[in-house]
């Protein structure tokens, strides 16, 4: 039986003193199959136009999708690793939170494949995202 909060509080607890940390991105939501975390868009994920940063998208969609691949494993003996993800930016967003989402394409033994979906407060799609996480032996 998955349990919702206990997973949160995990991931919350890997988040600490990292990037996820720093872009101030929180694990809010999740089930046996998605995972949902938010970020404030402000002057500190920002590109120079004053604009959501596409890359500050990247690591919000990587660290979802990364952090959703720990339900399939066990991690005492296996960790996971981003081995390949790409992104579409459709949507400009200045100021307030987007919302990013992480669903199962393909649950592997070695191999996850996720689809990311960022949105903003009313649900508008801002980035469409894919990533690729392996799942290795966990290194000591």
């Amino acid at each position: 039986m998955f349990d919702k909060d206990a997973f949160l509080k995990l991931c919350a607890k890997l988040s600490e003193n990292t990037l996820m940390e720093t872009l101030e991105i929180e694990f809010i939501d999740a089930g046996e199959d998605f995972l949902t975390a938010k970020m404030p868009v402000n002057p500190r994920v920002h590109q120079p136009m004053g604009l959501l940063h596409g890359g500050a998208s990247v690591a919000l969609a990587e660290s979802v999708g990364s952090a959703a691949s720990i339900m399939f494993i066990n991690p005492e003996v296996t960790e996971v690793r981003g081995i390949e993800i790409s992104a579409n930016h459709l949507k400009s967003k200045r100021e307030g939170t987007v919302y990013a989402t992480a669903k199962v394409i393909h649950k592997g033994k070695s191999i996850h494949l996720w689809e990311i979906r960022i949105v903003d407060e009313q649900g508008a799609l801002i980035s469409l995202c894919k990533l690729t996480n392996m799942v290795l032996p966990r290194r000591r």
